[in-house]
């Protein structure tokens, strides 16, 4: 069985019976044939589905936002959003699919030579629990408009979910078979990992259970897009506006309950400015209203986890010993559920525990910074590379320092977030192949190459 547990007050929401061998075998088969059919399908005729898919998420909006909500703890404004840009990125494909997908002609000593883009089959989506909706469609759009089918392994703690993003697809019309979202424990991956029927593997999550999936499919030799965790680095320089800085340093950092790879989570800020952005920092964290998801006004919900919040707990705990002041937070909120409180950490240095750590949770680490050289240094040490914020009003030199920090996304003066007119993706040990955009559609396609000699 699969629990659904509110995080909330820790209360049973449903229980959901786990899919046996028989039925992921029938998924799998079912999966492989609609694919099939699908293919031979023209581009511009699969984008018909994604336009119905972006119709059918808009009109649930509010129904599929309180499930995200009570299942995680996510607030409500939030997990509306999170529905809405699902839908923008499914008419976004819809539009631009033909054109990513168009064969392309390149020269040569053929008489016509180029590439064409080929779905390569059905693709394994194994998804995260933090962002259910999004991190799923935004890998789904793209691949469905490519040819591919899709089977879906969801996170054990959103079954519910995962199974209202099936029902979604069904009532869009999508093909049977096309999508199908099994219930199943992690330990049933490989298998689906090694199975024929899979050509392609998907991941969103933490860097450990990456290196697990991508051993196994590399064993099975078999294509992966990895999207692993991330220790964000926010860099403030001295010229920067500090008040603009530290203000979206607060949704930087707290959004989803600071729950995301691509949360800011590392604030570098240059000394002579260090003391005016934590004042300013520490305050907007402070105005943050913790309560009911269900609210609209709330911004801070509960942890989606007890051992998550627990874990976090741990972090914090540790990298106060290791000389880190805690200057805001620090401890779980006495409530039912999986709350913490918003927390503050100033004097974080290299070597401590919320330096060289992913802490997944509403906890910022602040580390000052002498130079502008040693703050891209201090952002680059780090084994993840995934995000990368810089806030400076000097142009020439952000141009410079985009291109000396190690990540896969850098915003200057801005959050980093995904949108899906751009790649996003990272480096290092925060996973390869991107999403998003033309070079998002593409991975899971076959480039193929045609050459075509002189006619006889």
């Amino acid at each position: 069985m699969q629990l659904s547990i509110n995080p909330a007050n820790g209360t049973k929401l449903a229980e959901l019976s786990q899919h046996c061998d028989a039925d992921v075998d029938h998924a799998l088969s079912a999966a492989s044939a609609a694919q099939k059919k699908w293919r031979r399908l023209a581009v511009d005729d699969r984008c018909h589905l994604l336009t119905a898919i972006a119709h059918v998420l808009r009109a649930k909006k509010l129904e599929l936002a309180k499930l995200i909500s009570l299942e995680i703890g996510k607030p409500i404004t939030e997990s509306l959003g999170e529905i809405e840009k699902c839908a923008v990125t499914c008419d976004f494909y819809a539009n631009s699919a033909p054109r990513f997908l168009a064969d392309e002609t390149i020269e040569s000593n053929a008489s016509h030579s180029g590439v064409v883009f080929d779905p390569l089959g059905v693709v394994l989506a194994i998804m995260p629990w933090n962002y259910p909706f999004w991190q799923f469609f935004r890998f789904a759009a793209p691949a469905l408009a490519a040819g591919n089918g899709v089977i879906l392994k969801h996170a054990a703690n959103v079954p519910q979910c995962a199974v209202a993003i099936e029902d979604v697809m069904v009532e869009a019309g999508c093909p049977e078979g096309l999508m199908r979202s099994l219930l199943i424990p992690a330990s049933k991956v490989a298998g689906l990992i090694a199975d024929d029927r899979i050509a392609a593997i998907t991941l969103t999550g933490s860097m450990q259970v990456g290196q697990i999936v991508a051993g196994q499919a590399g064993q099975a030799l078999k294509k992966q897009v990895l999207e692993l965790g991330g220790s964000d680095p926010f860099i403030v320089l001295a010229d920067a506006d500090i008040e603009a800085a530290a203000q979206v340093a607060v949704k930087a950092r707290y959004i989803n309950v600071g729950q995301s790879c691509v949360n800011a989570k590392r604030f570098i800020v240059e000394d002579s400015v260090v003391d005016t952005f934590t004042e300013a920092f520490v305050a907007g964290v402070k105005a943050l209203k913790v309560g009911d998801p269900m609210d609209p006004d709330t911004q801070i919900g509960p942890m989606a986890r007890e051992n998550l919040r627990d874990e976090l707990h741990d972090q914090v705990q540790r990298s106060v010993s290791d000389g880190a002041t805690c200057v805001l937070g620090g401890t779980p909120l006495d409530l039912d559920g999986s709350w913490y409180a918003p927390t503050v950490l100033t004097d974080v240095t290299p070597g401590h525990t919320s330096f060289n750590e992913e802490l997944f949770g509403p906890v910022a680490s602040i580390i000052c910074s002498r130079l502008k050289e040693q703050a891209v240094a201090l952002a680059n040490d780090t084994e993840f590379g995934l995000g990368a914020s810089l806030w400076t009003q000097d142009m020439d030199l952000a141009k410079r320092l985009t291109r000396e920090i190690d990540a896969g996304v850098v915003f200057v003066n801005g959050m980093v977030a995904s949108d899906a007119r751009l790649p996003f993706g990272g480096i290092k040990k925060s996973g390869y192949g991107r999403e998003l955009g033309s070079y998002g559609i593409r991975e899971f396609t076959n480039m193929k190459t045609i050459w075509i000699g002189p006619a006889k």
